[in-house]
């Protein structure tokens, strides 16, 4: 690989005043002069060779050693050249970094599988940025623009993380932004999915009111509802009183979305009569909430009512009761499917299964759904992971009552399988 210029960096402005200046500089014939002018220009009382009252020669000097040598006139310009200084850098140390680290995963990942984007992960840019709801830095645009593209491109999903309250809004605006553009109806269902924290009191007003801009500007919104990650930072009065109305919450959302029809939790946006069908990741480790939805999804397969596109997910190395739950429900209906009497109705996620035959006869066509279950894996060196196991660390320890579950269910699966060994014998 050829070596790349430390320079190149530069922009061809400043390498090319830069190249002027360090001439004239180094050359006895040229910086000899120069100086008895900059003398003159110093120290004269007359106007025309003033600089600040001479437009012309104010212009041929600020563009020249002025910009080579000074940050600038006002506050507001020595803000901008140190501002385009930190830019530079944060471009170089965070984005370029961010978006080859996020690119490489969606590389990795297999059609139809989900990528997280963090995108504070990106740096300080993104964080300015995020906090003032404005537009991005170009590089930090061209990247998540590279990203989202690559991910269509492969048939891979992006869910764009939610993160602390101070910048929400902003990865709420970005996020929608992404879904109008990839999130086509009747293309193979939402590219780019938003995050939304049960745990936030205002968070069905926030779904309500994103499914009426999706409604209205024609996109699929991708709705990944998760109970929420920051109570330890978010300002507590904009959180739920008890863990209680967090879990009615969650499930309220979660039921009226695979219903297509609005309820006491989630209510429709100011003027919305129009249900607006979404596609659901159902994130979380509560096993309670996941058998919710999957017994309206039995109804509505017995019914032969419509079906949102959906899906479930955890972190790895945590609920995995509730994920080998999905899996095994899942490896059942598949089973079916090879069956010569399909009389059985499994709970879960979206493929249709029909009875087969038996003695030559048709048998009742049933449809059920297969589950479709995922598991969130991070990836990196073991340095470079570290905080996120601090995170799952305290994750865990606030959360004891369901780690303790965890605990017990594996437990019972280790004596089960002892068992079974002393058993074959």
């Amino acid at each position: 690989m050829p070596k790349i210029s430390p320079l190149s960096i530069l922009p061809l402005s400043t390498v090319i005043r830069s190249l002027a200046v360090n001439t004239i500089s180094s050359s006895p014939l040229l910086l000899s002069p120069s100086l008895k002018i900059m003398t003159i220009l110093a120290h004269s009382q007359n106007p025309i060779l003033s600089p600040d009252r001479n437009p012309l020669l104010r212009f041929l000097l600020k563009n020249t050693f002025y910009k080579q040598f000074c940050a600038g006139e006002t506050h507001a310009e020595v803000q901008s050249t140190e501002q385009t200084s930190m830019w530079k850098k944060c471009v170089k140390n965070e984005v370029l970094p961010w978006a080859e680290g996020t690119l490489a995963t969606v590389r990795l990942a297999e059609p139809g599988d989900f990528v997280s984007i963090k995108v504070t992960g990106a740096g300080s840019l993104a964080l300015q940025a995020l906090e003032k709801q404005g537009v991005c830095h170009a590089t930090l645009k061209q990247a998540i623009d590279d990203i989202c593209a690559l991910a269509a491109e492969r048939g891979v999903k992006l869910a764009f993380d939610a993160e602390h309250a101070a910048v929400q809004a902003g990865i709420d605006l970005w996020t929608l932004k992404y879904m109008k553009r990839y999130n086509k109806p009747g293309k193979g269902g939402a590219v780019i999915y938003g995050t939304y924290q049960a745990y936030l009191k205002a968070c069905p007003q926030v779904v309500a009111k994103h499914m009426a801009i999706a409604r209205k500007e024609n996109f699929t919104l991708g709705v990944k509802l998760v109970r929420g990650a920051y109570m330890g930072s978010d300002p507590r009065e904009l959180i739920h009183d008890t863990k209680r109305e967090t879990d009615e919450c969650y499930d309220g959302i979660a039921e009226a979305l695979i219903r297509q029809s609005y309820n006491s939790v989630l209510q429709a946006a100011d003027g919305e009569k129009e249900f607006q069908a979404v596609d659901l990741a159902l994130a979380g480790h509560n096993l309670e909430s996941v058998r919710k939805a999957q017994v309206i999804r039995t109804e509505q397969a017995e019914k032969g009512e419509d079906r949102i596109e959906l899906c479930y997910a955890q972190l790895q190395g945590m609920a995995d009761e509730v994920s080998c739950e999905l899996v095994a429900e899942g490896k059942m209906a598949e089973s079916l499917q090879s069956s010569d009497d399909s009389k059985v109705v499994v709970h879960g996620g979206i493929n249709e299964l029909i009875g087969g035959t038996k003695g030559g006869k048709d048998t009742l066509n049933l449809k059920t759904d297969v589950p479709k279950a995922y598991k969130y894996l991070t990836w990196g060196t073991t340095g470079e992971c570290m905080k996120y196991l601090l995170r799952r660390a305290y994750e865990n320890r606030d959360a004891i009552g369901r780690t303790r579950e965890g605990r017990d269910e594996m437990g019972r699966e280790l004596v089960r399988r002892v068992k079974g060994v002393f058993a074959s014998r």
